[in-house]
Formats: C-alpha cells, sequence, structure tokens
C-alpha cells in the first residue's frame, strides 16, 4: 500500500514487508517515507486547515456519517486485513470494525455539540458593562502514532475526533500491521477536502521525531511504550500531547464474590488477542480464602479456548505479532518459575503461538507482574484480605484500568475510592471498556483522555470574545 498526502498516493524506493504473524508470509510492502516526505504531509496538512475549517459543522456530520456507511461497507475487508496483519481471529478483528463504526458514529454526533458559554464578566473589578462568551476552535494539525494491537480502532480514537472539531490529521501507523489503519485514513480521506487527511510510514524512530518536533503540528496523540511517550513529552514543546502508555492492570477477586462470573472475565481479560491488550487482566489477586477453587474453575476455563488459524471463526487465540514478543514473554514466565511460580495450563510455544497460561504462586517483585506482560497470561496472586488486595492493585507505576468481583457494596465503594487507576469496574474485568467512555490512566500509563466526546474537547482552544456594551 502507499501512503496519502494531499489526496495524492505516494511511494519511495525503499520499502518493507508487512508479515502474517500466523505463517510468517508476506501480505502487503509499505513505503518507507524519509524527512522530506514527512515535511511534504505537515505542509499538506498546514495548507489544508482554512479548507476544513470552512465547513459547517453540519457538513462534517454528514461527512463522518458518510465516511461511516463507506466503512460499514468495507467492514469484512478490513477485518480480514487486521486478521493477516495482526494475527488476531477473524471474529476479534470483525468486532473492532463494530466497534470502530460506532466510534466514527460517536464523532459524527460530537461535531454538533462543541459548545462555548457566557461569561459573567462583570463579576470581576472592570468588568461592567462587558459582556463575553467563549468559542471552541480547532488546534490546527493533529498527528496520531499508533500501535499494532487495535490497528483500526486506536486510529479511529484519534482521527474522528480531530476532524470533528475541524482539524486535519497526519496517520502515522505501527510498521507491524499499518495496512488497515491505511484502509481507514483513506476512507475517511475520501469525504474530506484534499490533505485535510494524510498518512506517513515508515520507521517510527525517523518519522516520529519529525512530527514531535514540528512547530506546525499542534497536537500528538500517541499509544504506544512508557519510554517512547516520555520522548515525546520531552521533545513536544508547547503541543498539546494525549499518551496512552499501557498498563498493568489488576482484577481483585474477593471472597464473596460470584465465582463463575469472575473466571469467565478473567479468561476474556487475560487472553483477548493473545493477552496483547493496553487494559488486559494482566494481575489476577484473589482472597486466599477462594484462591484454590477460583485457580481450578479458571484452569478448566483456559483448556476449552481453541488455539490456531486466527483466520477460522471459532479460533479464540492466535499467535503474537512477532517471535520477539513471544520469547518476551517466555523469559517473563520461566524467570516467574525460576522463583517459585507454578504453570498449572498452558506455557507451552510454537512458532509466533504462546498458549493461554495460568500461573499460580506468583509473588509481586516477578517480573511477569511488576512489568506490563503483553501475553496471554492469567498470573494469580494470593491476597489475605481486601487491604492487602489494594496495596498488591496499586502496587505498580502504571493505573490504567482496574476491576474488582465483589457482592458487598461497602467493599466495592472502598475498592472503587482507593485503587489508583483511571477507571475501576465493579463486577467487570480490567478489559471492559466502550467508545465514548473517558479513557487514559494515572501514573505512567499517561496523560489525557480518549472517548470521543473528551478527545474531541482536547482537540480544541478555547477563544474568549468580549463586547463593551456602554
Amino acid at each position: 500500500m502507499e501512503m496519502l498526502i494531499n489526496s495524492k498516493h505516494i511511494s519511495t524506493d525503499k520499502s518493507m514487508d508487512v508479515l502474517n504473524p500466523y505463517d510468517n508470509s508476506i501480505v502487503d510492502t509499505i513505503p518507507i517515507a524519509d524527512k522530506k516526505i514527512t515535511l511534504d504531509a505537515i505542509k499538506s496538512a498546514k495548507n489544508a486547515k482554512e479548507s476544513i475549517v470552512k465547513l459547517t459543522s453540519r457538513q462534517i456530520y454528514y461527512n463522518l456519517n458518510d465516511a461511516c456507511d463507506e466503512l460499514r461497507e468495507n467492514k469484512k475487508k478490513i477485518a480480514k486485513v487486521i486478521t493477516q496483519e495482526t494475527g488476531k481471529p477473524i471474529k476479534g478483528s470483525l468486532y473492532e470494525l463494530d466497534r470502530s463504526i460506532e466510534t466514527l458514529i460517536f464523532a459524527a454526533e460530537e461535531s454538533k455539540r462543541i459548545y462555548g458559554e457566557s461569561v459573567p464578566i462583570d463579576a470581576g473589578l472592570g468588568g461592567e458593562n462587558v459582556i463575553a462568551f467563549t468559542k471552541k476552535i480547532p488546534l490546527g494539525c493533529v498527528a496520531a502514532i499508533t500501535p499494532f494491537n487495535y490497528p483500526v480502532n486506536l486510529a479511529i480514537h484519534k482521527l474522528a475526533p480531530a476532524l470533528a472539531a475541524k482539524n486535519t490529521v497526519i496517520l502515522k501507523p505501527s510498521s507491524e500491521a499499518p495496512l488497515s489503519g491505511l484502509m481507514l485514513a483513506e476512507i475517511l480521506a475520501n469525504h474530506f477536502p484534499n490533505g485535510v487527511v494524510n498518512t506517513v510510514t515508515g520507521s517510527g524512530e525517523n518519522i516520529g521525531d519529525i512530527l514531535v518536533k514540528n512547530d506546525d503540528i499542534n497536537k500528538i496523540s500517541f499509544t504506544g511504550s512508557i519510554p517512547t511517550g516520555i520522548h515525546i513529552a520531552n521533545n513536544s514543546g508547547m503541543k498539546k500531547i494525549t499518551l496512552e502508555l499501557g498498563g498493568n492492570d489488576p482484577t481483585i477477586v474477593l471472597k464473596d464474590a460470584d465465582i463463575e462470573k469472575a473466571v469467565k472475565e478473567v479468561v476474556n481479560g487475560a487472553y483477548l488477542f493473545s493477552g496483547q491488550v493496553c487494559m488486559g487482566v494482566k494481575r489476577v489477586i484473589v482472597e486466599h480464602e477462594i484462591i484454590d477453587e477460583f485457580t481450578q474453575k479458571l484452569i478448566e476455563e483456559t483448556r476449552k479456548l481453541k488455539v490456531g488459524n486466527p483466520s477460522s471463526t471459532d479460533t479464540d487465540i492466535g499467535p503474537l505479532i512477532n517471535n520477539k514478543a513471544v520469547q518476551n514473554v517466555n523469559n517473563k514466565v520461566e524467570e516467574a518459575v525460576s522463583m517459585g511460580a507454578t504453570i498449572e495450563v498452558g506455557g507451552k510455544i510454537r512458532n509466533n503461538f504462546y498458549w493461554p497460561t495460568v500461573i499460580s504462586n506468583v509473588q509481586e517483585d516477578m517480573k511477569l507482574v511488576s512489568d506490563e506482560t503483553f501475553g496471554p497470561i492469567a498470573p494469580i496472586i494470593e491476597a489475605k484480605d481486601i487491604n492487602h488486595a489494594i496495596a498488591i492493585a496499586n502496587n505498580t507505576h502504571y493505573g490504567l484500568n482496574a476491576g474488582v468481583f465483589t457482592n458487598n457494596i461497602n467493599d466495592a465503594i472502598k475498592c472503587a475510592n482507593a485503587i489508583e487507576s483511571g477507571s475501576v469496574f465493579i463486577n467487570k474485568a480490567s478489559t471492559f471498556r466502550t467508545d465514548n467512555m473517558p479513557f487514559g490512566g494515572f501514573k505512567n500509563s499517561g496523560v489525557g483522555k480518549e472517548g470521543i466526546k473528551y478527545a474531541v474537547e482536547d482537540m480544541c482552544r478555547t477563544k474568549l470574545i468580549g463586547f463593551n456594551i456602554k
């Protein structure tokens, strides 16, 4: 596939292969952008600012709805590409497209709800005879840098609110899975003036700094690793930034919980897309009175999952994105076992596959749970009581999502208030997310919120306009 700059397809002499994690076959190739091409994309976005600002909110609404219709028409085609480039089981890819369609609808709706407000200037000294109001105006150019794991949905969470607020955009998708994001951008570009939607592909190390440091970029919206996020924060100058930097998300199961419900939620949350999910269940914290029963039921449910070809509709677990990812998971599991943890089921490796794995006797200082593990692992940590469970949950430099299972309302409220994370869900696992909710964490999980309404607000500047009526 090619890049899109000023509504023209751009290729280069240098390219890179996009591999299918299932069999390492070549899905397609993408061009590698250099500094000149990246600057061309920035210039295109800058020059197109006036053309999108001229559109009325009504026109933005209809344009986004028309793009939604086109995305819906191409749902199966794009889902197939997601599966090919990421190894995500096809039923998961189709669900990602359903969510993305809904997210685009949310963006269209929010494009008509960008409100200012009247300001009581006369409440201040010297403010008599002055009336004033605020209006929201676009930032200008938004650069969106996205990872491999949700290549369409995470891209649309950046592009759609930017367009709803009348910004121009540049998408830099992950080199590991860029194709479906490029397809999305092409659809959006079809419904906006030339240059409003642009894409660049290639090495993040080469392209990223150009986008981050350029004064014609007004906002960076990034999802990825902590080191890269810190680098962006340190080099972006006066730009607005939204950084979603992952999680080490706990799910607590207290002694009075519905164990059957908790097990099903943990199975989905720990193994969704082979555990390559930022708000996936990364630590399962269980009170000691029920830990044996919970562990046995989790083992039973884990054994039911089918590992195999992600293109098959009955496959639950596909491959990880590449073999390096497999080795990273395996190294952490082996270290945990060497320190006393027990593999109850799973732990098997084949090519880019890592079997869904339940690990018991896990301690807080094991890298398996002290770091973010991006793999299909359900590590079980024993808690003495609710206070101990909360302390374990908070013992991390991440703070994205958390889940708590309990039938005691007082314990539920205690956990909701005490757990240090951007979201806490009661009787749902940490993996829960809808596309209209504010999404973003505390600590090193990042800064800012996604979720269309909240992202639109952050894609705008506030201008005050005052009149002397004396």
